[in-house]
């Protein structure tokens, strides 16, 4: 049964769009469009499709004027940060540069007798269920390197960014290609599990909650369709006594804070050095003392609304039961907290990992800072946490880095930098953040699957 989406502005609680869903035959006839065009668009030259995709991503970059104050009235990102074309266009390029290679035969071995080679060959159809916090870039991920690896995408978007997949479809069929090999889908949740549980897709990319991933691998069970997920963290930072502390103290906070908070990458958990804590502190509540709250679309604001109000209602909680258990708040109630989607950026110390706000993951303006006293004390409390997505280390010690990061549980370790997608690194994780792996060659092996050729020549 079709059902209507609805996307209610943070700004104001106002409807800003609804889109009527499709049910779950038409489901089933968008994916059979889309396998049926497939075949044709896989027999393309790679140097066509990567054409066509580049194009494409050209083409939604031509529409960030219009993007950028649509994100704006969607999620709460303010106009001031410019959308997310440069991310965008940077790992869908990279991702092409890198095609013929990563896609290219692996050769095993040829004589006067064998030729031995393994091919990598698209999957079919592939489902990418986006976010709605980095509603392009995340999507691209995926939907850039699946089209060029001769997949046929279909891409269904959250409800809070109803309109991305829209825009993405109209640029790339302007640009050039096929209405069946690109759909943006709009379903609601039953009839995306039912479509996968059908067999409708090939291959299913999520990012999203854990128990939206979970959903997705019960209706993937027993139909051997690889299911790939990216499903939030509890990211933490790690200070140590020879960082340079203002480089740290900006970046960790730019990294809890940024999009408010609502980054999958975010920081939301930071151990200091002892000797470094109490400058660390001071110097990051100066910075967060000096944000403006407000309406995204003025251009003076610097950090907007959360994208909905029950996403504000969670971080709130964590932060009033952690203050109730002792832990203290640094920031002062701004202005503009309504007490709904506008929440005022906080900062906790004498927070302890039995509060709610050190291990379930907050996903917005908040981090709880902790005093270590040793490398073994930060890897114990990194690891204390049933995610595994990124963490960031800072110190002028490399090998100490490379060591720290050998010991903790997490898909990618930084130094001396954070809440960074680099496309030529596999985007991964461990434990509750799921296990897909996307982006670098590994994404175009993980959208693919292996052939293997073993031909005897006919000698005599």
């Amino acid at each position: 049964m079709s059902e209507t989406l609805t996307c209610v502005s943070p700004i104001d609680g106002s409807v800003f769009a609804t889109r009527e869903t499709l049910d779950l035959n038409g489901a089933k006839a968008a994916a059979a469009s889309a396998r049926r065009a497939q075949v044709n668009w896989a027999a393309l030259p790679l140097a066509e499709r990567i054409r066509l995709v580049m194009a494409g991503v050209e083409a939604v970059g031509a529409m960030n004027d219009a993007v950028v104050p649509e994100l704006a009235r969607m999620m709460g990102r303010p106009v001031r940060y410019g959308g997310e074309f440069g991310g965008f266009n940077e790992r869908a390029s990279h991702m092409a540069k890198i095609a013929e290679d990563a896609l290219a035969d692996i050769e095993v071995g040829e004589d006067e007798t064998f030729l031995r080679y393994i091919k990598r060959l698209p999957h079919g159809v592939v489902l990418v269920v986006a976010p709605w916090n980095y509603p392009y870039m995340t999507a691209i991920n995926t939907v850039a390197p699946a089209l060029i690896a001769g997949n046929t995408v279909l891409l269904k978007h959250a409800t809070q960014t109803l309109l991305v997949g829209e825009r993405m479809a109209q640029a790339f069929h302007d640009a050039g290609v096929p209405e069946d090999v690109f759909q943006n889908v709009f379903m609601g949740h039953e009839t995306t599990s039912g479509l996968i549980a059908a067999g409708g897709v090939d291959f299913v990319n999520f990012t999203g909650s854990v128990g939206g991933g979970r959903e997705m691998e019960r209706a993937a069970a027993g139909t051997f369709t690889p299911v790939a997920t990216e499903l939030g963290g509890k990211d933490p930072g790690y200070v140590m006594e020879d960082a340079d502390l203002d480089a740290a103290v900006n970046t960790l906070i730019d990294g809890a804070m940024f999009n408010s908070g609502q980054c999958c990458c975010g920081i939301e958990r930071i151990y200091v050095h002892e000797s470094l804590y109490d400058a660390f502190v001071e110097k990051a509540v100066k910075i967060v003392e000096g944000y403006k709250l407000g309406d995204p679309m003025d251009p003076e604001t610097t950090i907007g609304p959360m994208a909905h109000v029950r996403f504000a209602k969670e971080v709130r909680d964590q932060i009033d039961e952690a203050v109730a258990a002792g832990a203290t708040a640094h920031i002062a109630k701004m202005d503009a907290d309504d007490g709904g989607a506008y929440l005022t950026p906080q900062i906790l110390t004498g927070v302890t990992h039995d509060m709610r706000v050190m291990h379930d993951e907050s996903f917005g303006p908040v981090v709880g800072i902790m005093k270590v006293a040793s490398d073994d004390e930060a890897v114990e409390l990194m690891n204390d946490s049933n995610f595994g997505l990124t963490a960031s280390l800072w110190t002028a010690d490399v090998e100490r880095a490379q060591a720290i990061g050998d010991r903790i549980e997490t898909g990618t370790v930084f130094m001396n930098r954070a809440d960074y997608l680099d496309p030529g690194l596999c985007w991964t994780g461990c434990k509750d953040t799921g296990r897909g792996g996307g982006l670098s060659i590994i994404g175009y092996h993980n959208l693919t699957r292996p052939k293997s050729y073993h031909l005897k020549k006919v000698t005599k």
